[in-house]
Order: C-alpha cells, then structure tokens, then sequence
C-alpha cells in the first residue's frame, strides 16, 4: 500500500497546479461570459430585433449555459474539497438548478399531458434558462469585484469607480433605442444617469415625455443601486452565495457599513437590504391607497407610480414620473396623506442605515423587556443602561430640530406667498414636505422661483447640512455638522474638551469634520466660480441654488438645469458624483497618505484674532 499510496502523491503534486491553472482559466472565461450575458440581455430588450437576431441571441445564450455548466462541473470533479468549503447553500442550490437544464437535454419530451409534461417544460423554457443565468452571472461578477478588495486596492478608490462604472452602464442604457421616445443626445443621457446613480433627482429633460417604461425602470434600478451602494450589494450578493470573502475583504466591507464586527457583518448587509425593502413596500402600499382612483389611470399604473416614487423617495432621489414633479394638479390637492408618507420615506432613507439597525435592535430589546416583565413574569431583568449609541441620538436631535424649524419658517414665510390658495391643513402639509425635501430629496410640490428668497436661502442651508452619514442622503451629514458646532461652542466657552451626552469626542472625529465642511465649501465655490463663467446671464442666487444642490445630491433648481450648456451640465454632473461618493472619502483616495511618524515635533502656537 505504501508504494501506492506514494504514486497518489506523486501524481498529485504533478497535477495539481496544471487544475488550479485551468480552473483560473474557466473562472475567467465564466466572468467574460456573464458580461455577454449582460450585454446580449441589454440587445434584447434595448433594441428592435428580428427573428434573425433573435436566433443569434438565443445561441449565445446557450454558449453562455455550456460555459456555465462546464465551469461548475470542473469545480466540483478537479476541486471538491475548496469548492465544498467556498459554497454557500443557496450557491448549490443554484448550481443544482443550473443542473437541470440538463433533463430536455437527456429525455425527449413527454408525448402524455400532465404533471411530468409540466416539470420537464419547466425546466425547457427559455426564461428559466435567462432568469437562472442572470443570477449566476451577477454572482460571478459580484464575487469578482469583491476579491478585488482582496489586493489592497484603495477601498475609496474601488468605491468611486464602481460607482462611475454604474453610471456610465446607464448612460448608455438610456440611450437605447427603446429607452426613449424620440432619442437622447449622450450628455443628457449621462445626465440622467448620474443624477440616478447619485441619487440626486437633477434633471436635464424632461422625464415623463422622454423616457418609456424602460427608461423609467433604467432609471428606477439606478436609483436603488445609487441608494444602497454598489459595494453594499456586491458584498452582500457575495457573501450570501459564497461567502468565501478573505479576512481583508472582510475588514474593507465591515468600514462602508459601518457594522461593529465581522461576526455581524452579514447580518447588518442583510439588515441593509431587509430594511430597505420592507420600508419601501409598505411605503408603496400607502402611496397607493392615498391615490388609488384619484389619478384617472388603471390599476397597474397606479402600482407602477406608487413603487417608483416609494423607491426616488427612500433613495433621496427625488425622480418623478409626472410632468412638473409632485406639483403636478394631478397629486397637488387632497393627496396630503401621499405628501406625509414621502416625507417620511425620505426621513427614513436619509437618517441612515446604522440608525435604522439600531431602532431595530432597541425596539427589539424593549419588546424582549416587555414579554419577560409581563408574559413571564420575571422582575429581575438586567435592563441595558445605553441602548442608544452616541451617533443615532446625535442624527436624531438634529433631524427633529432641522425639520421642526425648518417647517415653521417656511410656513411663516409662504403662509399668504407660496402656500396661498391653500387650506391651512395643505399649507403644513407642504411646509413639512419641503423642509424634508431639501434633506435631501429633489421632490418639488411648489414651484422654487415662487419661493421667497428667505426661504431658498433657508433651504440653501438645509441641502448643506443634509442627512446623515452611510445614508441615501448628501450634504455635509447632520453628524458632521453637529461635530463643527459643538467644537466652536467649545471654543467660545473656552473649554479643552469637546463632550455631548456624558462622552468625549474624538480629536480624530473632530478634525475629519472640520476638513469635511471646508472641502465642501471649497468645492462648492469652484463650482459657482466655474458656473459663473460658463453661465454669464445666470444670477448668482441660482448658481449657488444649483451647485449646492448638485454637491448635496439634493436634486431641487430654480428651473436653471435645463437651460444649461453641455459644458455647464458636465460641471454638475463632477459635483453631483463628488457629492455621492463623498468629498473626503473621494479626496482621500486621490491624495497619497502619509506614513505614520513615531516622532513629534516641539508645538507652538499661531496667532488667532
């Protein structure tokens, strides 16, 4: 047995590395097939084809099904061991349904009508061939992209990219020969694709008159991509298939979503995604009631515009489908339970995604309390003294005090300006609508140039400020803002230490806010000054409107969008991604970091006022 099991050895050494060089072989091929996958669906359903490109298009779907099948088959016949350990139980799921395509293959088709005639037509027809395709490719390009974490790239850098990467995707989508009705020139459709992608809701065109059903639903997928970040669904996509994600990677995902350790980072990606889809359908659920036989459009319409202004408005988007935003006549009386439920989506989508986690978790303490208090009647229950973290009281004060003075000024305001011909019940309504709106929701139910100038400056300052940090909102983040403000307070007081709520800020926290907000109104300058030039005949009041809005993906214009030159609307389009993928986090990533000194050098002081 000896000599025997020496030749095993022997051949195993020998063969090994020719497997691992074929299986890298496959794994390439199997990401260029999805990208044609992708591409060939984009043909499909992009474009007017004839039967003859129809043909084309179904082979190479079946090229794709053969790569496919022959890549999960060399997995698990030359590396079972590795391929059993990076498998996730959906990912054999998936591999066993890819599997059974193979039964028309083996056995004709049944000649008697009934169950069996049914299962083998089922696995025979081509949409569960596309449908089962598209999701493995999306998982093969998903764990892709998350190994390349895995050779200490820059995170910030792989964050913009993927997020230009989306939008140039899109772009090109919408101009699609059936994304529009009477087509698109390239600016505007890159435009509209970053304005989606960054969640802002600026618009070049019009979007009810230009875009068909598949424009609006190009536009819809590039809102939620933009609102959840392209990284938070690859990872997330990745690891709930395969979960073969290296200790870096790891380490990479858990900083952009903020989760508290690796041992909950899957379960803060499935809150993400959970969280995201549960607000939005109940939020669709309630749009649709409010304006269900209101509209004078059918059932599946209704449903169409109910999901999509659930989704713009959860996503911070600001994107509508009607003519003239949510001032439309259509929704502008007697929809105010629709103006509430947006605002309250917007609020949701904008205090972010570890406030979110953390109501959850608290809620669900209290009602464990509860249950153990009252249904079992133990009293000795070591209740936990700080269920809320010093981040969500910090976004929650600030966003109850920046929406409660921001309501009331603008209704003070516009009560007899704006608001006038409105009921006193529409005039809070609107009033807490377009104070949320500014934070950062393009959604517009008054015309802006009807505003007074009060009350734009006022919202000039509430886009500046937006919401809070890993959210769908822009702007500097209320977090960063509340930081700058209780450092200055510190300094008027003449106090050492900047404390909130019995705790010490960091000096590191400190300091990043501070470079925050002066990064921001540094760029926002550049803009204006730039804008300036290029937009002579504009006032300086919508210049600022315009480049404070773009920078904080807010998405609201004095009515200036459309009327700029393509040269002016690349300038908001540079603002517009700066402003999602973040100014410090962007700059951070371009700039070469400096090496940590294990020296001081003697302090000294400057002269300050």
């Amino acid at each position: 047995m000896e000599p025997l099991y020496k030749l095993f050895i022997y051949r195993k050494r020998l063969i090994r590395p020719y497997i691992g060089v074929l299986l890298k072989w496959m794994d390439g091929l199997t990401y260029v097939m999805s990208v044609i996958l992708i591409l060939t669906l984009v043909c499909e359903h992009g474009f007017l084809i004839s039967s003859e490109d129809l043909e084309v298009i179904n082979r190479l779907y079946r090229v794709v099904w053969i790569v496919f099948l022959g890549d999960i088959s060399f997995h698990f016949l030359l590396n079972y061991s590795d391929t059993k350990r990076k498998y996730r139980g959906l990912a054999w799921i998936l591999s066993l349904m890819l599997y059974f395509t193979l039964i028309p293959v083996v056995f004709y088709e049944p000649e008697v009508q009934g169950g069996v005639h049914d299962f083998w037509c089922f696995f025979h027809s081509r949409l569960y061939h596309v449908v089962l395709l598209t999701l493995l490719s999306l998982l093969q390009l998903s764990n892709g992209v998350v190994r390349l974490l895995g050779r200490r790239t820059n995170p910030s850098l792989i964050f913009a990219f993927s997020f230009l990467i989306v939008i140039l995707i899109g772009a090109a989508l919408l101009m699609l020969p059936r994304a529009t009705y009477h087509g698109i020139s390239f600016v505007d459709a890159l435009f509209t694709a970053t304005s989606a992608t960054c969640v802002t809701g600026l618009v070049s065109v019009d979007v009810s008159s230009t875009f068909t059903p598949i424009g609006l639903f190009v536009i819809i997928v590039l809102i939620q991509i933009g609102g959840l970040g392209v990284m938070t669904l690859t990872s997330f996509f990745a690891m709930f298939f395969m979960g073969n994600t290296s200790l870096y990677n790891q380490l990479v995902i858990r900083d952009m979503v903020s989760s508290q350790s690796l041992g909950s980072l899957f379960s803060t990606l499935l809150y993400v995604l959970v969280f995201t889809l549960a607000i939005e359908i109940v939020g669709m659920g309630i749009i649709f009631l409010s304006i269900h036989g209101t509209m004078g459009i059918d059932i599946e319409e209704e449903l169409a515009f109910s999901a999509f202004h659930s989704i713009s408005a959860f996503c911070n988007a600001g994107f509508s489908t009607l003519y003239g935003n949510l001032g439309n006549e259509q929704v502008f009386h007697h929809h105010n339970l629709m103006y509430i439920t947006l605002s309250f989506l917007i609020i949701f989508g904008g205090i972010g995604f570890p406030i979110l986690v953390n109501l959850y978790e608290t809620v669900s303490y209290e009602c464990k309390c509860l249950y153990h208090r009252y249904i079992k009647r133990d009293r000795k229950i070591m209740r936990r003294i700080h269920l809320y973290n010093l981040n969500t009281r910090i976004v929650l004060i600030m966003t109850t005090i920046l929406l409660v003075v921001g309501t009331v000024s603008i209704v003070a305001f516009e009560w007899n300006h704006a608001f006038d011909g409105l009921t006193v019940l529409e005039k809070w309504v609107h009033g807490f609508f377009n104070s949320v709106c500014p934070r950062t929701a393009g959604f517009s139910s008054v015309g802006m140039t009807t505003f007074s100038v009060q009350t734009l400056l006022l919202m000039v300052v509430l886009m500046m400020i937006g919401g809070g940090t890993q959210s769908t909102a822009g702007g500097v983040k209320v977090n960063v803002f509340a930081m700058v403000i209780l450092n200055l307070r510190a300094v008027l007081t003449g106090a050492d230490k900047v404390n909130i709520f019995s705790r010490e800020l960091s000096y590191d926290s400190i300091r990043r806010s501070n470079a925050t907000l002066i990064l921001y109104l540094l760029i926002v300058f550049i803009g204006i000054f730039v804008l300036s030039i290029l937009e002579p005949q504009v006032s300086v009041l919508a210049l600022v409107f315009e480049c404070v809005s773009a920078l904080s993906t807010v998405g609201s214009s004095l009515d200036l969008t459309p009327t700029l030159g393509s040269d002016s609307k690349l300038v908001v389009i540079v603002l517009m991604f700066i402003g999602r993928v973040g100014v410090l986090t962007l700059i951070s990533g371009l700039v070469r970091q400096a090496k940590i000194k294990r020296y001081k050098y003697p302090s000294d002081n400057v002269i300050i006022n």
